[in-house]
């Protein structure tokens, strides 16, 4: 594996957290991805939700990332008082991804299929049997 980084679930509010974060952290966003970004084919965004955060890195030292993103409306509200977040695990191939996958959500529920994303990564998204909730993929660009 390359690295574990976690990754953070807001109600809306990922850009201004993620300010507050890089005012204390220091560093500099690698990579801020808006919904607006995403609308392609299949993928409809609302207009009420373009501007929201689907994806922001903060790198935070040599090799870790802090992740966040907003979640859809149509995904329903983030309790606060529950886990928020995600594992994100950053496989070196797509051979090892599929098998964390595979391994990882056995027993568990499937969010999002594994496959090829729009932003260029191999991916997929699950909860575990325990109900920790997981991501798995493999940039080739890195």
């Amino acid at each position: 594996m390359r690295t574990i980084n976690p990754w953070i679930n807001f109600n809306g509010n990922a850009e201004e957290a993620f300010n507050f974060y890089k005012s204390i952290l220091g560093g500099e966003f690698s990579k801020i991805i808006r919904f607006k970004d995403l609308t392609v084919g299949e993928i409809q965004i609302p207009e009420s939700e373009a501007n929201k955060i689907m994806y922001i890195a903060l790198p935070i030292g040599g090799q870790n990332v802090l992740i966040g993103n907003d979640v859809p409306e149509f995904m329903g509200q983030v309790n606060e008082r529950e886990n928020r977040s995600k594992i994100l695990v950053s496989a070196e191939s797509r051979e090892e991804t599929d098998k964390a996958f595979q391994g990882l959500s056995a027993g568990g529920e499937v969010e999002g299929d594994i496959g090829d994303t729009p932003w260029g990564t191999y991916a997929g998204m699950f909860r575990d049997k325990y109900g920790i909730e997981w991501i798995v993929e493999f940039d080739p660009s890195l």
